[in-house]
Parts: C-alpha cells; sequence; structure tokens
C-alpha cells in the first residue's frame, strides 16, 4: 500500500484544508458550498504568518484552484506545486462532516506517446 500523498480535511466552520508536501491549502465554506452545488471553480487559497524581529506578519494568497472534473465524478485540485484528485463522494463527504478526512492522489500530466 502507497502512502497517502496529501489529505482532504474538514474545518470548525466548514471549509476545507488540503494538505501536501507540508503546505496546507484552504477552501472557504461558501467556495465549497459553490464548487458542489453549482459545479464554480474555487479559489485555493495558502495563508503564511511571518515573525521578523519579533513583529507578526501575514499574507494570504491564491495558489490555485479546485474544480469538478469534466466527468462529473471527481474534484480536480491543481496549485503551483502539482495537481490532486479526490473522488466527488468523498469530497462531499468531508465537506458534510460525515468524514475526517480522504485522501488525494496526484493527477500526473498526460504523456503524448
Amino acid at each position: 500500500m502507497t502512502p497517502e500523498v496529501g489529505t482532504l480535511a474538514c474545518t470548525a466552520a466548514g471549509g476545507l484544508v488540503v494538505g501536501v508536501e507540508g503546505e496546507q491549502y484552504r477552501i472557504a465554506p461558501e467556495d465549497v458550498r459553490s464548487l458542489i452545488f453549482a459545479g464554480r471553480p474555487a479559489p485555493v487559497i495558502l495563508s503564511r504568518v511571518r515573525h521578523i524581529r519579533g513583529i507578526v506578519t501575514g499574507e494570504v494568497t491564491i495558489e490555485g484552484h479546485a474544480a469538478v472534473h469534466p466527468a462529473g465524478r471527481a474534484v480536480v485540485i491543481h496549485t503551483r506545486e502539482g495537481s490532486w484528485i479526490v473522488p466527488l463522494v468523498s469530497f462531499q463527504r468531508v465537506a458534510r462532516g460525515e468524514a475526517l478526512s480522504a485522501p488525494l492522489f496526484p493527477l500526473l500530466p498526460e504523456v503524448g506517446l
């Protein structure tokens, strides 16, 4: 069995946390709802907190997006680090709080033959 590359987990506020390669990306609750019910792509954001000379600074950046796959059976998450896929049913169960987490699977780029 191969180890999980990443995980998808629910927050207390209803948003999602995408944990991949040591980074914790977030999808806001309202974006999760629009992705599930309307199929609209959702921004994937990354929050960074820095401590410079005792001063705490932070920044929030959009690092990618999540969208329903054209076949309608999976959600594809694209970031600068790469792309991952999760079955739509697993995504919905985590978003509703029925499951604590779901594994993400790496999406390899297609290679022309």
